[in-house]
């Protein structure tokens, strides 16, 4: 999740340093990992944060940014991008599904070359809303390993 802190570059380096400290003790107490990184050196219009926040619900998470920044800067931080870190895992592949607004039932099979084949059974009324090709896509992408989508 990434957050703009002070977009008009009205801080001075010490206040941003300052913020980062308090940031790095916010989110550690939050449970959210903070990406280290220098603001002072950044552009005014890129002096954004990147937070690491495992969930599922991207609006609830971009709130907590957007407040752990807010405490941690005394500004009005601005949403960023919100990306996803992927380990491979089922909980990834339902998280892929979800940024699509479907569920789907996962299983893994050993696949003949080592890797996992990803089994994703979906009901075909899903598919009347996303292609098939990009959620096979974003799974691929995201979990590295084949994926077969069977609807019903």
């Amino acid at each position: 999740m990434r957050v703009g802190v002070d977009t008009a570059g009205e801080l001075a380096p010490a206040q941003l340093d300052d913020g980062m400290t308090r940031l790095r003790e916010l989110a550690g107490a939050a449970g959210v990992e903070l990406v280290e990184g220098n603001l002072a050196a950044m552009p005014a219009q890129r002096r954004e944060v990147e937070l690491l926040i495992a969930g599922d619900d991207a609006e609830a998470l971009q709130r907590l940014a957007v407040e752990l920044c807010s405490k941690a800067f005394g500004t009005r931080p601005v949403p960023g991008v919100v990306t996803y870190i992927s380990r491979g895992t089922d909980d990834d592949a339902h998280g892929v599904l979800a940024g699509f607004g479907v569920t789907g039932e996962i299983t893994r099979t050993p696949g003949g070359d080592g890797l996992d084949v990803i089994h994703v059974t979906m009901r075909k009324q899903d598919l009347d809303r996303v292609p098939e090709s990009r959620i096979h896509t974003a799974l691929e992408a995201s979990l590295n390993c084949e994926v077969r989508i069977r609807t019903t």
